[in-house]
């Protein structure tokens, strides 16, 4: 007997031991809100799609087949948001992942809209282009969520950092622009349905696709096979951007053929958005089709099309506001009734990529792509050159049809008539009755002028960009060991830009002559020499036309190692930057320097980086990283004037970035926080403006490019979020950034125009003039609320309704100073000598930079879901800024004031002639959003 149950235990234990050795997967999953165990959720192992079911305590486990090495569970259940979480499964070990979070689709409907709504106005030629500095989608990160989606409005950007200082990919294929190394948002404007797939690696830490830049990178996964399956249907209203939102998407999934395929179309409209004029008409066309050939390889075609066309509002000076409100925008006027704008913002870039993905096993994949992106962008304004030609020399040309123009202001009669105000009160009567450009009146003088035999005074053309670029990549991700991973990539981008204006009405002439009216002598007014004192009609391209041939040649490499303590990475990259300017014209000013090609700019840039993840506990996490990028400047920063000549900054070289952060983390049940500390220093950068300045060299006035060679630029802060769920159906949370953004040298200052008879005199050498260092340093950087902060919170009811809201807080908001005014020109006459009258102090008070006032806004956001029968509806609603806040939210210092006489004497006036230019922040707006998914 007693044998009998020796062999008996003997058995048991080696089963047992057996069992216990055995390769498997459990955990469990749990609401997000609650905590609570959520049974019937679908667990999936998406190498071999082995499924299964939670039980009623949320529990799981796959103990048969289980595939080894890198895997990924993917996580769903109607009515919540589907996961996926990687893991590394070990031959005859158990991965337990318990405590698993599932949030409700509420949730993420929550952001979503949000961002819909701001997404198409993160391209803007003001100062709010980067508000979000390139964060596309929500992030699990409190702070991220913030500042995309509270902080946006108020053209907030991530550590005062530009937009170019991050990656966007579609599919792995970068979508940054060459031009200026921003993503165009307005390419895939419209279709957020189909761009839920996203993987967000925030600043420098790894990401499996490319390098990345010192502020993140993001990859939106179109493939179709791993969209979710089936419909929506959405209604939205605003008085934002558009007023109405229109969006249908179905997804397939994967079906029996191992085909799969997504679509989705979209239309955005409106007549007039906040400021006025500002219509809205953007169309949306999506279709992704994947073809899974095998267990293998899987093709994947992709198209996105989506053409956008919109009116542009304008930055005013605080006189202008004071009388026509914060509203108001001089871009418009009345014609037969309705509101025309001069200022039209056009998108057509269609996008087409083919997408290769091929699993040599479970830890090898390879991901090979060509993308080809075409089409135009344009923007529209209004031209007044000479129209006739007396004696060889242009005649004629109109008044500057801006119904804000400073010589129609009071404030211009003021400070030139101060003895008889009489014409100021009739400039200001005329501005408060109308106030907008008069498009009657250019249709009139045009007409008048043609019937005398002249041409077009007035024309209304654009500014066009053809761009064809083609983009080839190969992304390497493999799984060496148990902790290491591997990540390389090799990138190929050509481009072909073709820049060019063109006419687009001549407002009821027929013919315009192709002159530079402002130019001194008849061969400098020539904007092209091959065919002199042209007159072009509707549809002809005049002005300038030049083709920018650019290439980039790029690979990375990275290594990521994981163990139960510590997780740490390094990454390295390279790039080979070529450009190339190839003129169609020869413009008259730049004779022997504007015609074919130039020379041919090479830039080599690289990048390394690493960072490190110390796991004290489950709950107490720290991380560091650091970076260096050596990159090279865009083609915006490397061209003086490119619509007139070769001529390339002085000086011009890669700009370096140094970035360093470290974060503390910790996470339970209830509290959720991350406290960073983050410093990034930029050297060697250069930036580029246009604009007219009085008194360069002398008392004349001059369109100048302003050239700033060397800047270096500081940015330092720390960012905290926290949030806790204080209830089941309560959570708080708060949010805090505060910085500092300044510039760390006195960069070198160059000034380019045309190189003329007056220009000569004032020292311009073949167009150029040196102005030595312009005194910069610590002057804070025009780059948003230096401080942000929020506090506020949800309530998430059982019964999918829910409602939050928040306190904003900004602060720290600078003007943007101008260069000029801080070099030697300000201090000096004509002749170089200081001004005999220059006082010292009263030129620190008139360089000192504008703070705008501290401000605050409220949002309140809220929504329902229902279920009916097998459909799901969803109503969210947002009020943003409640108590109709009026704020500032960046601006710039007018260059015209150009030396110490010019600027005293219009600061001495009431309201400046030349006083800043500022955008204003939205007051209260809405954003309605009815869905029906099925």
């Amino acid at each position: 007997m007693k044998k009998i149950v020796l062999f008996f235990l003997f058995g048991f234990i080696t089963v047992s031991l057996s069992f216990g050795q055995q390769t498997s997967i459990k955990g469990s999953v749990l609401d997000a809100i609650s905590f609570e165990p959520i049974s019937n959720v679908t667990i999936t192992i998406e190498g071999n799609k082995q499924t299964t079911q939670t039980n009623a305590l949320g529990e799981f486990v796959f103990a048969l087949n289980v595939p080894l090495g890198e895997q990924v569970l993917r996580i769903s259940k109607i009515g919540y948001i589907t996961k996926r979480y990687p893991i590394v499964v070990n031959e005859n070990k158990t991965v337990n992942i318990t405590g698993m979070t599932l949030e409700t689709e509420a949730s993420r409907n929550q952001d979503l809209f949000t961002i819909t709504l701001s997404d198409d106005e993160l391209n803007d030629d003001t100062s709010g282009a980067d508000n979000i500095s390139g964060l596309l989608a929500s992030s699990l990160d409190i702070f991220q969520r913030t500042a995309a989606f509270e902080f946006s409005a108020s053209f907030f950007r991530l550590r005062g950092l530009d937009s170019n200082h991050s990656s966007v990919l579609i599919n792995g294929i970068e979508m940054n622009k060459t031009y200026n190394g921003r993503p165009q948002w307005s390419n895939w404007g419209g279709i957020n349905d189909v761009l839920r797939n996203q993987e967000l690696a925030a600043g420098l830490t790894p990401s499996n696709y490319n390098f990345g830049g010192v502020l993140g990178s993001t990859n939106i996964n179109t493939r179709a096979s791993e969209a979710r399956s089936g419909g929506r249907i959405t209604y939205s209203s605003s008085n934002r951007s558009y007023t109405n939102r229109f969006m249908a998407t179905y997804a397939s999934g994967l079906l029996k053929n191992n085909w799969a395929y997504t679509i989705s179309v979209g239309r955005r409209w409106g007549n007039e958005g906040y400021q006025e004029a500002t219509h809205y008409n953007s169309n949306s066309f999506f279709t992704s089709v994947e073809k899974k050939i095998n267990n293998t390889h899987s093709l994947n075609l992709t198209a996105i099309y989506t053409p956008n066309r919109r009116g542009k509002s304008s930055p005013n000076t605080q006189e202008v506001y004071d009388l026509k409100g914060i509203k108001y925008n001089e871009y418009w006027g009345w014609q037969n009734g309705d509101k025309r704008n001069s200022r039209i913002k056009e998108v057509n870039e269609p996008i087409i990529m083919l997408n290769h993905y091929w699993d040599f096993n479970n830890k090898t994949h390879l991901n090979t792509n060509i993308g080809y992106q075409f089409g135009k962008l344009s923007n529209s304004r209004l031209d007044y050159n000479g129209t006739d030609l007396v004696n060889g020399f242009p005649q004629g040309g109109g008044a500057n049809p801006s119904p804000a123009y400073y010589q129609k202001l009071p404030s211009y009669f003021e400070r030139n008539f101060p003895n008889d105000l009489q014409f100021a009160y009739l400039a200001l009567n005329k501005f408060l009755d109308d106030g907008q450009i008069d498009w009657n009146a250019m249709y009139s003088a045009n007409i008048n002028n043609t019937q005398q035999g002249g041409n077009a005074i007035y024309a209304l053309y654009e500014d066009r960009v053809d761009d064809s670029q083609l983009a080839l990549n190969s992304i390497l991700n493999t799984q060496l060991n148990e902790h290491t991973t591997l990540n390389a990539a090799l990138n190929y981008k050509t481009l072909k830009s073709e820049n060019f204006a063109q006419v687009l009405d001549l407002l009821g002439a027929s013919s315009y002559l192709d002159i530079d009216g402002f130019a001194t002598t008849i061969e400098e007014a020539q904007n092209n020499l091959l065919n002199p004192n042209r007159v072009v009609s509707q549809g002809d391209t005049f002005k300038y036309h030049y083709n920018i041939l650019a290439s980039e040649l790029s690979a990375y490499t990275q290594a990521q190692f994981k163990f139960k303590k510590t997780d740490f990475y390094v990454s390295a990259s390279v790039k080979n930057t070529q450009y190339q300017r190839d003129g169609k014209y020869q413009n008259g000013g730049f004779p022997d320097n504007s015609l074919g090609k130039g020379d041919k700019l090479n830039f080599t840039g690289f990048g390394v980086k690493g960072g490190l993840t110390y796991k004290l506990t489950g709950k107490h996490v720290f991380d560091a990283n650091a970076g260096f990028i050596s990159r090279a400047p865009s083609i915006q920063n490397t061209y003086s004037n490119s619509r007139e000549n070769h001529n390339i900054v002085p000086n011009i070289s890669e700009e370096n970035i140094m970035s360093v952060d470290g974060s503390y983390i910790f996470r339970s049940s209830i509290i959720k926080a991350k406290l960073t500390g983050y410093f990034t220093k930029i050297t060697d950068a250069s930036e580029i403006s246009f604009y007219f300045a009085d008194g360069v060299g002398g008392d004349n006035t001059a369109f100048v490019q302003e050239i700033l060679q060397g800047i270096d630029k500081k940015h330092l802060g720390i960012e905290a979020g926290i949030e806790a769920q204080v209830t089941p159906t309560i959570k708080l949370k708060g949010v805090a950034s505060v910085g500092q953004f300044t510039y760390a040298n006195n960069p070198d200052l160059f000034l380019s125009t045309e190189p003329d008879d007056e220009s000569v005199a004032a020292g311009f050498i073949n167009g150029f003039k040196g102005f030595g260092q312009s005194n910069l340093k610590n002057y804070k950087l025009a780059s948003g609320p230096q401080h942000a902060y929020s506090v506020g919170f949800d309530y998430r009811d059982p019964d999918f309704w829910w409602f939050g809201a928040t306190v904003n807080f900004f602060a720290n908001i600078y003007v943007d100073v101008n260069p000029l005014t801080r070099s030697s020109n300000f201090t000096t006459d004509f002749d170089g000598n200081v001004f005999n009258d220059y006082d010292e102090d009263l030129a620190r008070t008139l360089l000192r930079q504008e703070r705008f006032d501290d401000y605050m806004v409220i949002n309140l956001v809220g929504g329902k879901s229902w279920k009916l029968g097998k459909y799901y509806v969803g109503l969210f609603a947002s009020v943003n800024n409640l108590l109709d806040e009026t704020y500032k939210t960046g601006g710039f210092e007018q260059g015209r004031n150009a030396n110490y006489r010019e600027l005293r004497d219009d600061k001495a006036l009431d309201k400046p002639v030349f006083g800043s230019k500022y955008w204003y922040g939205r007051g209260t707006t809405y954003f309605l959003n009815l869905n029906l998914r099925f």
